[in-house]
């Protein structure tokens, strides 16, 4: 099936939450396929990419950083993106909310919680986020929307659905503790998408089910 094709199935599965589509390693052309058949929001992994793709495709996506970001690439990224989805520490939040000051800009970021407790993932844990979350909330010019989490890989969806439980649990903890409204869960990829989405996503983060497999060769 094509982009547009792939793309209506995959809207149509992730309602009511709003689709990401991760155009990550893709070409522009392939971004350009997608946002003709009227997707808006892309996600990509590297910094890199954003810059790239951003200045030749059209001007109103809204590009997203899913992926780990350096403190170097900070101040590269900003201007391009509408919202961090991987802010795993304080002092990564702390280095946004200045350059953002000083770019004189606001950014909406979500804090990456590495709720399966994988090695092999970034992200606050439950406890760290905790201890941290005062202090990246009264950050200026950072706007704290929500929670992200990428749950250790398992192929059966079924596996990860106590991850995305305890995310939201998470979420409405802190949002009730601190008064806030914390709107968004970034969880769910192809796989897992409508499991994530019933246990509150309102951000599915989905690739391969939209471009196809990736071929890394």
């Amino acid at each position: 099936m094509s982009i547009a094709e792939n793309l209506k199935t995959v809207q149509a599965a992730t309602s009511p939450a709003t689709l990401v589509a991760v155009s990550k390693t893709w070409p522009a052309e392939d971004v350009q396929e997608a946002y003709d058949a009227g997707q808006r929001i892309f996600g990509e992994n590297k910094v890199q990419e954003i810059l790239e793709k951003a200045p030749v495709l059209p001007h109103d996506i809204e590009w997203h950083l899913i992926g780990h970001l350096q403190k170097n690439k900070i101040r590269k990224v900003l201007p391009h993106c509408a919202m961090i989805h991987s802010v795993d520490s304080l002092a990564l939040a702390a280095q946004i909310s200045r350059i953002a000051g000083e770019l004189e800009m606001e950014c909406s970021i979500l804090l990456q919680v590495n709720i399966s407790d994988d090695e092999a993932k970034f992200g606050f844990t439950a406890a760290s986020l905790r201890e941290a979350f005062a202090e990246i909330k009264a950050l200026p010019n950072v706007n704290v929307e929500g929670l992200m989490t990428v749950p250790k890989f398992d192929p059966d969806p079924e596996a990860v659905r106590p991850a995305f439980a305890a995310l939201r649990e998470l979420r409405d903890e802190l949002a009730s503790e601190y008064g806030l409204t914390l709107p968004h869960l970034s969880m769910g990829m192809s796989h897992d998408a409508k499991v994530a989405v019933e246990e509150g996503a309102t951000l599915v983060r989905v690739g391969s089910s939209i471009f196809g497999k990736r071929d890394y060769s």
